[in-house]
């Protein structure tokens, strides 16, 4: 039950964040004299449809992976009264960004609202300010465990909070490292929570070259909470995520780039570089499925703080994919739209559908290649 809830609020999530996106497209299109013929949810076959006054044609489809907006004239070189390609370039501009400053807007509202009841910190540097901030630290938990070592053999698993260790109560990580390493060659008792249950059992600590050794790698969830401030908190973290994520996409382009180069080299070294950097660009990048994969379980265990914390990452994401100058996504069309006024050529409708082609394809391309690397790590 929990599995179908979590798909259930998850396709929900996904297609509340497109249609946000499509709405401000056909919102902005409307208020600069552009006719939207259709506004649709869902992706098609249609389900449903109904005739607006306005003349808008609303339908229901059923695939629920999205939404799409459809306008008169949606090619540049179209040139009739209502006409998507009549309207000024920067009318245009207006229109294809919307979408964009939407999704972002939302996750910065969003983030303002976290920034109110508890803001999960993911950045060693996140933005908060000084004065107006209570800070909050999680239970100590245990992220991964190492096969064969003294934690997997006692029965502890990833997710258990430690609260007690060797009869001490434990409050940091830093605090357990120590007690761990106070206590090498010695069996303590560990009391964790695990389910809302509280058990406790006994562990063999072993020995390291600086200590002792548990054989788990451990972390602890921070928040903060913000009054008069959490707007500005929503606001700046926003665009903190926003340049963390270009930056993530530069290194990812790097390393692809890097690695495919690379592997015609005839030294062995860099061979194994190249193929260190496929695999990091590989475990980085998400696609349809990685994504699903991601918010279902978020949806289906984790609580509304965590849920709307990745509605609102998610939300960015879209923004800055879609602000990316490639074909067939706002950022490329406004691109090529500028490329040519810049060049004074004329875009005809040929030309228009061939780069849109290209680049639609190359896309369609890279998603299933991703989708591929998704099924690969599922498996």
């Amino acid at each position: 039950m929990n599995l179908f809830f979590g798909i259930i609020i998850g396709l929900i999530a996904l297609v509340f964040l497109v249609v946000i996106h499509e709405l401000a497209h056909a919102f902005i299109a409307r208020r600069n004299g552009v006719i939207v013929e259709e506004f649709g949810i869902g992706l098609p076959p249609k389900a449903w449809s109904k005739k607006l006054k306005s003349g808008l044609l609303f339908t229901l489809n059923w695939l629920p992976i999205g939404g799409f907006v459809k306008l008169q004239g949606e090619h540049d070189a179209a040139n009739k009264k209502g006409d998507y390609g009549a309207a000024s370039f920067w009318q245009k501009t207006r229109i294809l960004l919307a979408g964009v400053v939407a999704n972002w807007l939302l996750a910065a509202f969003i983030l303002t609202i976290l920034a109110i009841v508890g803001m999960p910190k993911v950045l060693s540097n996140q933005f908060s300010v000084a004065g107006d901030s209570i800070i909050k630290s999680g239970p100590v938990e245990i992220v991964n465990l190492t096969p064969d070592y003294p934690a997997e053999k006692s029965g502890l698993k990833s997710g258990d909070s430690i609260i007690r260790f060797a009869g001490t109560d434990v409050s940091s990580t830093s605090q357990l490292i120590d007690l761990i390493g106070q206590n090498k060659n010695k069996k303590v008792a560990v009391s964790y929570v695990r389910d809302d249950i509280v058990s406790t059992v006994d562990v063999s600590i072993g020995e390291s070259l600086s200590g002792g050794t548990l054989g788990a790698s451990l972390g602890q969830r921070e928040t903060f909470r913000s009054t008069w401030s959490a707007p500005i908190v929503g606001v700046v973290t926003t665009a903190q995520f926003t340049w963390e994520t270009l930056g993530g996409l530069g290194n990812l382009i790097t390393n692809l780039f890097n690695g495919i180069f690379s592997q015609f080299s005839l030294n062995p070294s860099t061979r194994q570089q190249a193929a260190n950097d496929l695999k990091e660009v590989s475990s980085s990048v998400a696609g349809p499925i990685g994504i699903l994969g991601t918010i279902f379980p978020a949806a289906s265990q984790a609580g509304p703080v965590q849920l709307l914390f990745l509605i609102a990452i998610i939300s960015l994401t879209l923004a800055v994919m879609n602000i990316l100058p490639i074909p067939a996504l706002d950022g490329g069309r406004w691109f090529t739209m500028a490329l040519f006024k810049i060049t004074k050529k004329s875009l005809t409708f040929e030309r228009e559908e061939k780069i849109q082609t290209v680049g639609f394809f190359i896309l369609m391309g890279l998603i299933v290649l991703v989708t591929i690397t998704d099924v690969a790590k599922i498996f």
